[in-house]
């Protein structure tokens, strides 16, 4: 049987094939707009952007860093200068074995365990993708055996870089600081203080001393250079080049061979020194003994020299003029005398009896003079040139430490001094009020008493005692203490002066200002605490000894060295200003468990102002004798 013959609607079928090719046409022509329309927007609208991103695939933008500023002393002398080395250079993130590659590189260059030690230390703190220096200094022999293996060795290569270096070696090290590698920290800090993009290619910065605090000055502008490289990230051409701005260079008022000999003159003693122009503020000298190496901190410094400095009994890592507190003990006699004299509790000629002790009234406890047996009558001339205990216990008690303390907070006692150093501790003028906040006891009268001498919760730096001599030797006017006196613009070489800074006015009589002028004097000759210490200077010295205690000594105890520990002895303290007529230089010595005052820390003093007055070079450097042969008492 036959099926019927199928007929075809080729119309119909013509009609939709043609609707299924306008629509597929017109979806393709949709397709090409909204391309041709991505094309608009890439090429036209955001053409900028475009060509911003493509321009830095090309070329790539190198930082150079700028060269540190010089830090010379008043004469010149260069203090920290920078010097160009090469250096072998790994970055972790390009080495699969670390070991492997140091141990083929030893067998190219020196590397010793330090070196090692050294780049184990600093891989710890940093990124891995930091470049980290194994070796520094290499020779040329050595770079060109490094640069003949390059090849295989991935992530290792030579750079020539800048590197700080300090001539004097230990000599102003706490005051000079030095500059160490970069750490999370500093980033972080830099990051805050809107400064990180001007040490980009900077991997150090200050981290103590003048260093730190002038950071900024000595650092400089970062400049760029813009170099077009392939795809394979090899530079083609430079294109253009930002030139950097070197850093400032600093002028001191220290002067370096001043600063030698104060420390010098300290021989095995420990301690610090503080020399300033009292007109001015400007810092001569500033000794902190024992002192370090800073060079040893420039490369990063390993751990055995790192746990022998940090360790150290000597602790010479401390800066004992800025941050050592110790009892001003007798030195603060005149400025108490002028105390009594301001609030009218003392007469020049008012006396007392001074039978060796003090006790108050209803108390059978004696505070006794240095002297057994007392120093017979005593008038406030006398009281300062022969450092009379009792008298001074006297005063106290009928001032009352509030008054006390208003009186010396004006000298800068308690306070910090504003120098242009970080770190500075501020040092303790007690008070009724600073006891009750930090301790749940009341203010007692015996504190009171022994605060008078210098003793008891009294505290200063050698920096604050020098700045508060520097104010008698000027007539009561505070300088501010500082150590540049000028900058020089490291782009322009123009010299630009720190003016002196004076910070208070202490309105002192010129009559009692002479009465405590004279006494400090007479404690220079013969029959004063400090007569041997300035015997035959062919000018007039203005001074007081101190000897601050470090143990107490009970009640009925004489004071015997022979039988003291020796850092149990007592502090040596001398402060001075010199011509007394006419002052032009004002010191503060501290002697740790040197004894007296007038005979191993004056010394010193006379050696610092010889010096600075006359040109006088000093004798063979004092030291601690080996053994104490004879009991001594608290004479200052």
């Amino acid at each position: 049987m036959n099926r019927p013959t199928e007929i075809k609607h080729y119309r119909t079928e013509i009609t939709g094939f043609r609707h299924r090719v306008m629509i597929a046409a017109g979806f393709a022509v949709l397709l090409f707009m909204l391309l041709l329309a991505r094309f608009f927007y890439i090429q036209v609208i955001e053409y900028h952007r475009y060509f911003a991103l493509g321009e830095s695939n090309r070329i790539t933008l190198l930082p150079i860093p700028p060269n540190r500023g010089i830090i010379m002393d008043r004469h010149g002398i260069v203090l920290a200068h920078n010097y160009s080395a090469y250096t072998l250079e790994l970055t972790p993130a390009k080495i699969d074995d670390l070991d492997a590659t140091i141990d083929q590189l030893s067998k190219l260059v020196t590397i010793t365990s330090a070196d090692r030690k050294r780049f184990n230390k600093m891989l710890s703190e940093s990124r891995n993708f930091d470049t980290l220096p194994l070796r520094t200094r290499l020779t040329d022999v050595e770079v060109a055996r490094i640069a003949a293996n390059r090849y295989r060795l991935p992530g290792v290569e030579v750079k020539a870089r800048l590197f700080r270096q300090y001539p004097l070696g230990t000599s102003a090290s706490h005051l000079i600081g030095y500059i160490g590698r970069m750490n999370d920290a500093d980033v972080l800090a830099l990051q805050k203080a809107g400064q990180y993009d001007n040490y980009r290619g900077t991997d150090h910065l200050g981290k103590v001393g003048i260093e730190q605090s002038y950071e900024t000055l000595l650092h400089g502008k970062t400049g760029a250079e813009q170099v077009e490289t392939d795809a394979n990230g090899h530079a083609v051409q430079n294109l253009a080049r930002i030139p950097p701005v070197s850093g400032d260079n600093l002028v001191l008022y220290l002067d370096s061979t001043l600063q030698a000999i104060a420390e010098q003159a300290f021989g095995n003693y420990k301690g610090a020194l503080v020399a300033l122009d009292p007109k001015t503020g400007g810092i001569l000298a500033f000794v902190s003994r024992p002192g370090f190496d800073p060079n040893m901190f420039v490369d990063g410094i390993d751990a055995t020299d790192w746990n022998s400095l940090n360790n150290s009994p000597d602790h010479p890592l401390i800066d004992r003029a800025l941050r050592g507190a110790y009892p001003e003990g007798s030195t603060l006699k005149p400025f108490m005398a002028l105390a009594g004299l301001f609030y009218g509790l003392r007469n020049p000629d008012d006396t007392i009896a001074d039978p060796g002790y003090f006790s108050l009234p209803g108390s059978s406890h004696r505070y006794r003079d240095w002297k057994p047996g007392g120093h017979g009558t005593v008038n406030m001339h006398k009281a300062i040139v022969v450092s009379c205990d009792t008298y001074f216990y006297r005063l106290a008690n009928d001032m009352g430490i509030d008054r006390m303390h208003q009186y010396l907070t004006q000298f800068g006692f308690g306070q910090k001094t504003g120098i242009d150093l970080h770190g500075e501790l501020p040092g303790l003028l007690p008070s009724r009020a600073w006891k009750a906040k930090h301790s749940k006891q009341p203010w007692y009268p015996g504190e009171t008493v022994i605060a008078g001498i210098g003793q008891g919760y009294n505290l200063a730096t050698p920096l604050q005692l020098a700045v508060a001599t520097a104010a008698l030797a000027n007539g009561g006017t505070t300088m501010r203490p500082q150590l540049v006196e000028a900058v020089i613009d490291g782009r322009t070489g123009q010299r630009r002066l720190i003016p002196p800074q004076p910070l208070t006015h202490i309105a002192i009589p010129p009559a009692q200002l002479k009465v405590i002028v004279d006494a400090m004097i007479d404690v220079t000759h013969p029959g004063g605490t400090a007569s041997a210490a300035s015997a035959g200077a062919p000018y007039l010295i203005a001074a007081k000894t101190g000897t601050a205690q470090v143990v107490g000594i009970r009640q009925n105890e004489k004071y015997d060295a022979r039988h003291v520990l020796a850092a149990n002895r007592d502090h040596a303290v001398f402060i001075a200003f010199a011509p007394a007529d006419a002052p032009r230089i004002a010191v503060a010595v501290f002697v740790e468990n040197g004894g007296h005052g007038g005979s191993a820390a004056g010394p010193i003093a006379r050696a610092v102002m010889d010096y600075y007055l006359l040109g006088k070079r000093p004798k063979p450097a004092i030291s601690p004798p080996a053994t104490i042969t004879g009991a001594n008492s608290h004479a200052d």
